[in-house]
């Protein structure tokens, strides 16, 4: 299982430079196994065109290198909690693409202003707060999940729902049931937060879009009687 896993996690890190969501080594995929407990993610500060299964880093929950002789992520903390917090999640993205970065170094949430965004996130996507110098102190990294977690569950956000975070001074985060559909979520995400900067300088008054149709959008791909698609 943790060769199947390693090997989504090479090709789905290699994907983020393909799509052009990164430049350098600026992102990491990593992806759980349930049943086992068990993450595969990035080797800190690897070439995504160096990556093979061999150099990846398996962990556990509790962040324990059981695989790998590199050392993991700087950012394996932060997915770690989200995988110990949102159950129904396989997949974490982290990326610095621009114009979804851009939204986070403005401290402004995503507002959902037309259909391309509903059919991937339900309403605006959020915004986490910004650590306290305590935390960054303490646990860089770990703060960063707690603060996604937290801010979803202020919100009563559901993570299915709404697969996507951005973080005040830093970059956005991703997730899905799986490495493809996590990536998947970054782009969406970096497309629709350019659609975005684009729509403000057309129109700096623009409101979000009406709920009926936002629901609508949503739900004919991902509701219980969705229609879009095979």
């Amino acid at each position: 299982m943790t060769q199947e896993l390693k090997r989504q996690v090479v090709e789905a890190n290699q994907a983020l430079k393909s799509s052009g969501l990164v430049a350098l080594t600026w992102g990491n995929v990593s992806a759980i196994d349930r049943d086992s407990g068990l993450v595969a993610i990035k080797p800190s500060g690897v070439p995504y065109e160096e990556l093979k299964p061999s150099n990846i880093v398996v962990v556990n929950l509790e962040n324990d290198v059981i695989e790998g002789e590199f050392k993991p992520s700087s950012d394996t903390k932060t997915h770690l909690e989200l995988y110990r917090n949102f159950s129904s999640i396989g997949a974490v993205v982290h990326t610095h693409s621009p114009s979804a970065t851009a939204f986070s170094q403005a401290g402004k949430a995503l507002a959902c202003l037309g259909t391309t965004h509903a059919d991937h996130f339900y309403g605006e996507v959020p915004l986490a707060r910004a650590l306290t110098a305590a935390e960054l102190a303490q646990d860089y990294e770990h703060f960063t999940g707690v603060s996604i977690v937290e801010c979803f569950e202020a919100l009563g956000l559901d993570p299915v729902e709404m697969p996507a975070v951005l973080l005040r001074h830093h970059a956005p985060f991703t997730w899905g049931q799986n490495t493809v559909k996590a990536v998947e979520n970054s782009i969406a995400l970096e497309m629709c937060a350019q659609m975005a900067l684009m729509s403000y300088q057309l129109n700096p008054e623009l409101k979000p879009i009406p709920e009926h149709i936002l629901k609508q959008h949503y739900q004919r791909k991902h509701g219980a009687n969705a229609y879009y698609g095979q």
